[in-house]
C-alpha cells in the first residue's frame, strides 16, 4: 500500500497533539472519552474494540471529525479499504481544513482500490492544500501519475491468461521465485515448508523437469548440502543449469542481514553454498539475484536495513572478469532506479530486454512489472509498463521469461489454486517479448586424446561486431550451452591456450522463426601441432569474387590475434570451392581468396614469411557436390599449422 503507512502515522500524530491539547471538534464529553478509549484500543491493535468505541463515538456526536478519521485508520489497518474511503470521506466532508492530508490517505487507497478517476480528484485536493511534508508530496505527485495511467490502462487491456503449473510443481504450500535454465526444461523455484520442526516456515529449494508431453514433472527437493535448516531463496540458474546463486539470510558468515551465495552441480550433486563474498555483499540487504543468460552479468537488488524494513532498493549489477573476479557493482542509472522501490530484476536470454518491479514508474498502484531494452549504445530505455490486467493495484512480484521470450513465469496466490502461492505461466503478448533465442550445446574436447576441455566461447554478432555472449565449457565433462538470439547473424569463436581456435557461423538475420531448433555441435579442439589444419568458417566472399566481407573482420581478427600469441607458428591459407565452373576458373578464384587473406593478415603486422597460400579449387571437397548443402560447406578457406 504505497506510502500508507507513512500518511496513518502523520496522522496519528496528530491525534496524539489533539489529545494532549485536549482540542477536539466536539464538546461531547461521552463522545471524547469512547474517542480517547478507541484511539488506545487501536493503539493497542485491538481493532474490534477500537471500530466499536469509534462507532459509538460517532453516534454520540455525528459531526466528530476525529472519529470519523479514526474509524478510517482502523479500517485500513485492517485492509477493509471501502470502508475506510468512506469514513474518511465523510471527515473531510464536515470539516476540509481538519485534516487536510487525509485528501492524500483518501487518494492513495482510492488506488489500491482501483479507483483511479475517484483517487486523482482527492489527490489533487490535497496538493492544492500546501499540506504535508516532502516525502508526502512526492509521494502523492507519484500517486497522480499512477492514476493517470491506471485510468488508460484498464480501458486498454492487453492479453493476459494465466495457467497454473499443475500438481507436479504447486502444492498447498507456497511455492515462489522461479528460475529457468535456456533449454526451457529444468524449474527451479522455492517452496515454504511448515511442519512441527519448522512451524514458522523454512525455504527449500525444488527442482521440476518438463516430460516428453510438454508437463512439468513431480518436483523434488534438491536436499543436502545445498537446503538446510536455515532458509534458502531466490535462487537463479546458470544457462547450463550448472551454477546456483541464491539469497541467505542471517547465517554465520553474512556480511550483512543477506548476502548473495553460490553452490555448483557436479553431476547430480550440489556444492556447499558459500559466499559470493565481497564487493558484491556488504552490509546492505542483498537479495533477488538474476544471473545472464552468457553468465557474465549478476543482477540483484541491495537495500539498507531499517527498522520498519528494507529501504532504498535499488537494482545494480557486477560483472564476471576473465580472471573469474566479479567486479564492484555498480547501481543501473535513473532510466531504471527511482526514489521508489526497484526489485526482482529479471535479464532475459537474449541479454537486452531486463524486466523488474517498481513503485516509482507510474503505474497501477504499489509495485508493477516493467520492461525496459538495452540501447545500441549499452544503456537502457526507458521502462514499458506491462500493463493491466498483468499489473494491478496491488504489488506484482515479478516475472521471468522462457528462451523462446513467449511464456512468462509469476507466483500468485489467486483463487483456483493448490493453496496459498502457486507458479503459473501465460503467454507473454508480443511488444513485452525479448528476441527470442536457439542454442547450441554440446562438448569440448582434445582431438587427439578425447578429453574434455574447458575453453572460451565468444558469440559475435558480425554486422556490430560486438560480442553479445560469453561463456566457458564446464572443466569436469567439457560440456557446454551457449544462447544465440536469433533475426542477426553471427561468429561463434571457441579458444583454448595451446589449440587452434574453432568457429562456427549462425545465419539467422533471414529467418521468420520465433525458434530455431537447438543445435548439437561436439567440439574438437586441435592442439598446435604440424599439419593441424581449421576451416575459418566466417570469412565471406560475394559469389564468384574474392573481395573480403565486411563481417570477415571479425574472423579475420581472431586469426590475427591467435599469431601474435604464437610468434612461431606458421601457416598455409588455403582456399576452396565447389564443382560449378570449369576446374581452372575455380583453381584461380580460389587462389585470389587465399591470397586476400593473406594481404589482410600482412597489413595487420604479420610478417610474410610465416604465411603461404594455395587454392586448390574444387580438387579437395568435404562434402557432396550433388545438392546446395554438401556444395556450400566445400566452399572454404582453410588455415593449417605448417611449423610451429
Amino acid at each position: 500500500m504505497k506510502k500508507l503507512l507513512l500518511s496513518i502515522f502523520l496522522l496519528a500524530l496528530c491525534f496524539t497533539t489533539f489529545a494532549q491539547e485536549e482540542t477536539f471538534s466536539t464538546k461531547n464529553k461521552k463522545a471524547i472519552k469512547s474517542f480517547t478509549e478507541g484511539r488506545t484500543a487501536y493503539q493497542n491493535h485491538k481493532y474490534e474494540d477500537a471500530v466499536k468505541l469509534a462507532q459509538t463515538a460517532i453516534k454520540q456526536d455525528t459531526l466528530f471529525v476525529e472519529a470519523y478519521a479514526l474509524l478510517g485508520f482502523i479500517y485500513a489497518d485492517i485492509q477493509h479499504n471501502d470502508e475506510a474511503i468512506s469514513e474518511f470521506k465523510k471527515a473531510v466532508s464536515i470539516n476540509p481544513s481538519a485534516f487536510p492530508t487525509l485528501f492524500y490517505t483518501i487518494g492513495n487507497l482510492d488506488v489500491t482500490q482501483g479507483q483511479y478517476a475517484d483517487g486523482l480528484i482527492y489527490l489533487q485536493k490535497f496538493t492544492s492544500t500546501g499540506a504535508g511534508n516532502i516525502e508526502m508530496k512526492s509521494a502523492a505527485k507519484t500517486l497522480t501519475a499512477d492514476c493517470i495511467f491506471g485510468a488508460q490502462a484498464i480501458k486498454h487491456p492487453v492479453p493476459f491468461s494465466p495457467q497454473n503449473l499443475g500438481a507436479g510443481v504447486n502444492t498447498k504450500m507456497n511455492e515462489y521465485f522461479p528460475t529457468i535454465t535456456a533449454d526451457g526444461q529444468t524449474l527451479l523455484f522455492t517452496r515454504e515448508l511448515r511442519d512441527s520442526i519448522f512451524p514458522d516456515g523454512n525455504e527449500d529449494f525444488y527442482i521440476s523437469n518438463k516430460d516428453n508431453m510438454g508437463k512439468w514433472g513431480q518436483a523434488y527437493n534438491l536436499g543436502r548440502p545445498l537446503n538446510t535448516e536455515l532458509n534458502e531463496g531466490a535462487p537463479t540458474l546458470s544457462a547450463n543449469g550448472r551454477l546456483l546463486i541464491f539469497a541467505g539470510c542471517d547465517r554465520p558468515d553474512s556480511y550483512g542481514s543477506c548476502d548473495l551465495y553460490f553452490s555448483i552441480r557436479h553431476g547430480d550433486q550440489w556444492t556447499q553454498a558459500r559466499n559470493l563474498g565481497a564487493p558484491i555483499n556488504s552490509r546492505y540487504w542483498e537479495s533477488q539475484p538474476c544471473l545472464s543468460a552468457d553468465g557474465r552479468a549478476l543482477y540483484f537488488v541491495r537495500g539498507r536495513v531499517a527498522g520498519d524494513g528494507i529501504k532504498d532498493q535499488d537494482i545494480y549489477v557486477t560483472e564476471l572478469s576473465d580472471s573469474g573476479t566479479w567486479s564492484f557493482p555498480h547501481k543501473l542509472s535513473d532510466s531504471i532506479n527511482t526514489p521508489g522501490r526497484e526489485e526482482c530484476p529479471y535479464i532475459a536470454a537474449d541479454n537486452q530486454t531486463l524486466y523488474f518491479c517498481s513503485d516509482g514508474w507510474p503505474g497501477m498502484g504499489g509495485t508493477d512489472i516493467f520492461v525496459s531494452r538495452r540501447k545500441p549504445d549499452g544503456t537502457w530505455g526507458t521502462p514499458k509498463n506491462l500493463g493491466y490486467p498483468i499489473n494491478s493495484p496491488g504489488n506484482e512480484t515479478g516475472i521471468i521469461v522462457n528462451p523462446n521470450g513467449q511464456l512468462a513465469y509469476f507466483a500468485s496466490d489467486r483463487k483456483g489454486g493448490y493453496g496459498g502461492l502457486d507458479l503459473y505461466e501465460f503467454n507473454l503478448y508480443d511488444s513485452a517479448r525479448p528476441t527470442p533465442i536457439t542454442y547450441m550445446k554440446g562438448k569440448v574436447y582434445d582431438a587427439k586424446t578425447n578429453q574434455p576441455l574447458s575453453a572460451s566461447f565468444s558469440l559475435i554478432d558480425l554486422n556490430s561486431k560486438a560480442t553479445v555472449m560469453q561463456s566457458t565449457s564446464m572443466k569436469s565433462d567439457g560440456t557446454f550451452l551457449v544462447c544465440i538470439p536469433l533475426h542477426k547473424n553471427y561468429a561463434l569463436n571457441v579458444a583454448k591456450k595451446g589449440y587452434l581456435f574453432y568457429s562456427e557461423n549462425f545465419e539467422l538475420k533471414d529467418s521468420n522463426a520465433t525458434r530455431v531448433h537447438p543445435y548439437t555441435v561436439n567440439i574438437p579442439l586441435q592442439p598446435i601441432d604440424t599439419g593441424a589444419t581449421i576451416v575459418l568458417k566466417n570469412v565471406f566472399f560475394p559469389t564468384n569474387q574474392f573481395d573480403l566481407k565486411p563481417e570477415s573482420q571479425v574472423e579475420l581478427d581472431k586469426l590475427v590475434a591467435f599469431l601474435q600469441f604464437n610468434p612461431t607458428v606458421k601457416i598455409e591459407l588455403s582456399g576452396h570451392t565447389d564443382n560449378v565452373g570449369s576446374p581452372q576458373s575455380n583453381i584461380i578464384l580460389s587462389k585470389n581468396r587465399a591470397k586476400s587473406v593473406y594481404d589482410y593478415l600482412v597489413a595487420h603486422n604479420i610478417a610474410a614469411d610465416r604465411l603461404t597460400y594455395k587454392g586448390y579449387g574444387q580438387t579437395r571437397p568435404i562434402a557432396s557436390n550433388d545438392n546446395e548443402a554438401g556444395r556450400a560447406q566445400n566452399r572454404r578457406t582453410e588455415m593449417k599449422i605448417v611449423a610451429k
